[in-house]
């Protein structure tokens, strides 16, 4: 089974509950797990470097990333560039009341923009059928 790390803003990650449900099912039918940090691991503030190494390590035993940019966040830029320099597949997405994050977009090979949950779930799905060629 392939594995998809969704990397998500922390102190936004429970306002997501409803798309991130759907990724995971939409998932589910390219045979592919979803990865949700932040919902596995808690780190003290003290425990930076750990967190982070353990962040990149799941990072690149991942297949793709998929960014949930709705909210921006440092870690989720770092996750970004760290999943571009070892050419990890990217998805850049984001609800189309959010702001435009530049160089999450730039770095992504696909975007998916969505109002809803119904165009969150056509458009991801279209993205990843064309993906599945790729990973």
């Amino acid at each position: 089974m392939k594995k998809a790390y969704l990397s998500v803003s922390y102190s936004n990650r429970k306002f997501l509950e409803t798309e991130i449900d759907i990724i995971r099912q939409i998932l589910a039918g390219f045979q592919t797990n979803l990865f949700v940090f932040v919902d596995i691991y808690r780190f003290s503030p003290h425990e930076e470097k750990q967190m982070m190494q353990q962040a990149f390590a799941d990072i690149q035993s991942s297949d793709m990333l998929i960014a949930e940019v709705s909210d921006k966040a440092i870690g989720v830029g770092i996750e970004i560039g760290y999943a571009v320099a070892l050419q990890k597949p990217l998805i850049y997405l984001r609800n189309a009341l959010a702001e435009h994050s530049t160089t999450a977009a730039g770095s992504a090979q696909q975007t998916v923009i969505y109002q809803n949950a119904r165009q969150l779930q056509e458009q991801l799905t279209a993205v990843l059928s064309v993906m599945a060629v790729i990973v």
